[in-house]
């Protein structure tokens, strides 16, 4: 039985009907696209259930559930299921097992609270740059048995885990993997639990169990290393360290405006070797080289030669919202980091600016700002709100940054972001960042991130000056 009929949904209906299985799949959705892959399955053999209520009750029958990622363990379909010992796993588990024994494919993992698709992008182009047959998989929208189905004999998966993902996973034994922070994030989904944090950790954690090569770790982060130590791990599995300063044995960190490598050189002890130049890593922000550094970890546990990890930097093209220049005019940049959906995320971009007009709301996801407004509230020049959950980011403003001016929006349609817009360019002066960084999910307003960040860029070029007048194209 698949409950949820997304990207990751078909692709498990279609590689179980390949297998010959009898398969059921449940979705309470009833648009075109979910009506034309239902069509599409039951063409080749599925039974299809579309419609409210669909996921109301557990097939009689069932042997197997496969979750959709964000399919929560209350839920009455899959707490039927593990009550009465149906055993319910993700795509990535459903893969894993798919592929032993005749058709294993390496994997080099990602996971953590900020960071994951941008270090998995970046360890997908190391590896190429290697002259490996590589592909980024999972929670970065493409599954993994659709790659497995390519016609095409990888030697190696980059693969993005969510811990959604890894809650429903339990056999994994990676061949290297990275948590690379953990923050407050999706408490939401852990809202059963009696400490959803902790419960959001543990999942994450479930990535080092069974390693075989290294687990790598963010030495400024204790918890991830924590992990490592609690972690069950094959015998030989190594504990690798990344940091941006200059790292000790068995670690990538950074000397003189290089990352460079102590972990996997023989002579560790006393010396190390260049990877690659600051000056490769796109966009140039701390974080960003963290992920960098990360990426640098898992390919060269996997004996990529060290001029490939600069080579893959250089070539790598990222997707748009990740702290991109959207527009400059009157001696103001305008930046979008749409992607910045937890204030982790956002902390982040916010480091990399030194006076900031912030852009920020949406659904908060269980998460509170408290942290992230003290960091940077001396930088604030000033703070536009909007969406669902702008009452609570606009309180935390008003306790504990008083002398920051806030203006909350409470329009519900995706036109709030052209007012979001124009207000911030009244706010604005020459030297300053307008910064789109909401720290909040988008689903409230937009179909996605993306959507956010397309907005944000339109309204932004309308933009002439410090002033907020609009251009030809606002008129």
């Amino acid at each position: 039985m698949i409950a949820g009929l997304g990207t990751s949904g078909y692709a498990c209906a279609d590689a179980l009907l390949e297998l010959g299985a009898q398969v059921v799949v449940l979705d309470d959705a009833t648009d075109e696209g979910h009506k034309d892959k239902g069509g599409l399955l039951e063409v080749l053999g599925a039974e299809v259930h579309l419609g409210p209520g669909s996921t109301a009750a557990l097939p009689a029958g069932t042997d197997l559930v496969i979750v959709s990622p964000g399919w929560r363990p209350s839920q009455p379909l899959v707490a039927a299921a593990l009550a009465t010992g149906v055993p319910v796993w993700g795509e990535p588990e459903l893969a894993w097992r798919l592929m032993h024994p005749d058709h294993v494919i390496p994997w080099l993992a990602v996971t953590g609270t900020n960071g994951k698709t941008t270090t998995t992008q970046m360890t997908e182009a190391i590896l190429k740059a290697d002259g490996l047959r590589a592909a980024a998989v999972g929670n970065i929208g493409r599954p993994i048995l659709e790659a497995m189905a390519d016609e095409v004999d990888y030697d190696v998966f980059a693969v993005e885990l969510s811990s959604f993902q890894l809650h429903w996973s339990d056999s994994l034994a990676l061949h290297s993997a990275a948590v690379l922070n953990l923050h407050e994030d999706h408490l939401q989904w852990y809202a059963d639990h009696p400490d959803p944090f902790a419960a959001y950790g543990a999942d994450k954690a479930k990535i080092f169990h069974g390693v075989t090569g290294s687990c790598v770790y963010n030495v400024a982060d204790p918890a991830t290393e924590k992990m490592v130590q609690d972690a069950e791990v094959a015998e030989g599995a190594r504990a690798i360290g990344f940091t941006l300063g200059t790292p000790g044995p068995s670690m990538v960190g950074v000397v003189d405006d290089l990352i460079v490598d102590r972990a996997f050189i023989e002579q560790r002890a006393t010396s190390a070797v260049e990877l690659a130049k600051l000056t490769d890593v796109h966009p140039y922000a701390p974080h960003n080289i963290e992920n960098a550094l990360a990426a640098a970890a898992l390919t060269r546990s996997f004996g990529v030669h060290p001029t490939s990890v600069g080579q893959g930097l250089r070539d790598l093209v990222l997707g748009g919202h990740r702290i991109e220049t959207v527009h400059q005019a009157g001696g103001i940049r305008w930046v979008d980091d749409s992607k910045a959906t937890n204030p982790h995320a956002a902390n982040s971009s916010m480091r990399a600016f030194d006076h900031i007009v912030w852009i920020a709301g949406g659904q908060a996801k269980g998460t509170n700002f408290d942290h992230l407004v003290t960091t940077h509230r001396d930088r604030l020049r000033g703070v536009v709100v909007l969406g669902i959950d702008r009452a609570m980011i606009a309180g935390t403003l008003a306790r504990l940054a008083p002398q920051v001016p806030v203006v909350v929006l409470d329009s519900p349609e995706r036109s709030v972001m052209a007012q979001a817009v124009d207000v911030a360019a009244t706010m604005a002066q020459p030297g300053d960042t307008v910064l789109m960084a909401p720290g909040c999910a988008s689903l409230d307003i937009w179909p996605g991130y993306a959507a956010r960040g397309d907005d944000f860029a339109a309204a932004a070029r309308r933009i002439q000056g410090p002033t907020g007048t609009q251009g030809p194209a606002g008129r």
